[in-house]
């Protein structure tokens, strides 16, 4: 019997439709700031769905495209100045960065209270200590699609493929914190499919294409695949997907799985960040 498909795409849609009714509450638009270093095409393609969510959702939005070869120094001021316009709640710094930025640095640059991607060292931190507010995107809507199986999480063995700090690692203390016994594998994991065929949630995020096959999967288990690699010009995760959805109780697709929901969750962080500060946008008064 096939899993049961996990739709990012549908689940991204309902997240947005939410989003829309709490916006109508406001006195005030939303808005995100995206920042652009460099012309990579599919940092461009994202941030051209990035702007069309906030359009559906009725935020206001911004793309400030910078030449790849600004000084760090150049590019930390330009964030800073973001931090300090009302009219903004949420910044997000598009990556990759180009070589010679320390990306953790100009992250870092982003007030907490602005972080729409929740990667700074106060949001990444509040993980350790079970204050979730704003969470990585990506994982967050990891967490989502697990919720929408209506399948427990407390007591169940949670497998993170993968230990990145955009991804792994921040789903795994999510998982955690909902009370999920949490294994972490990665490249220097020994025998990794002993591993995950224990796992009742499997969480797979290595860029290796279809590295997770029937065999390693446990009958019934969950499974997200955060992987998204081009083989052949065909796009596919990090899950070998025909063959697993045969043993799987739930999986998600690529594309259309975990993609989608990584967006939504951007606008989700940006109008909880725009609610917090909960001021009008000086071009409304």
């Amino acid at each position: 019997m096939s899993a049961t498909l996990l739709n990012g795409t549908l689940l991204a849609k309902r997240v947005r439709s939410q989003i829309r009714k709490e916006v109508k509450k406001l006195t005030f638009t939303p808005g995100l700031a995206v920042v652009q270093v460099g012309e990579d095409p599919a940092s461009t393609i994202y941030i051209r769905h990035k702007q069309r969510d906030c359009e559906k959702v009725h935020f206001h939005s911004e793309v400030h495209r910078l030449p790849a070869e600004i000084p760090q120094r150049r590019l930390i001021q330009h964030v800073e100045s973001l931090n300090e316009r009302q009219d903004i709640h949420g910044i997000l710094v598009q990556m990759p960065l180009p070589d010679g930025i320390d990306a953790q640095a100009v992250i870092d640059a982003i007030a907490p209270d602005k972080d729409a991607d929740g990667l700074t060292p106060v949001n990444l931190g509040n993980l350790l200590i079970d204050r979730e507010r704003i969470t990585p995107c990506t994982p967050a809507g990891v967490i989502r699609l697990i919720e929408s199986t209506a399948q427990p999480i407390a007591g169940k063995h949670a497998v993170c493929v993968g230990r990145s700090q955009l991804v792994g690692k921040p789903v795994g203390l999510m998982l955690l914190n909902r009370h999920a016994t949490v294994t972490y594998c990665h490249s220097r994991t020994n025998n990794l499919a002993a591993v995950t065929q224990s796992a009742d949630i499997l969480v797979v995020a290595v860029g290796k294409p279809e590295l997770i096959t029937a065999d390693m999967v446990k009958p019934g288990a969950i499974v997200i695949d955060v992987g998204i690699n081009a083989v052949d010009n065909r796009l596919v995760g990090d899950v070998k997907f025909d063959e697993v959805k045969e043993v799987a109780g739930f999986i998600t697709p690529v594309p259309g799985g975990a993609g989608p929901m990584t967006r939504a969750m951007l606008l989700q962080n940006t109008l909880k960040l725009a609610s917090a500060r909960g001021q009008r946008a000086p071009t409304e008064n």
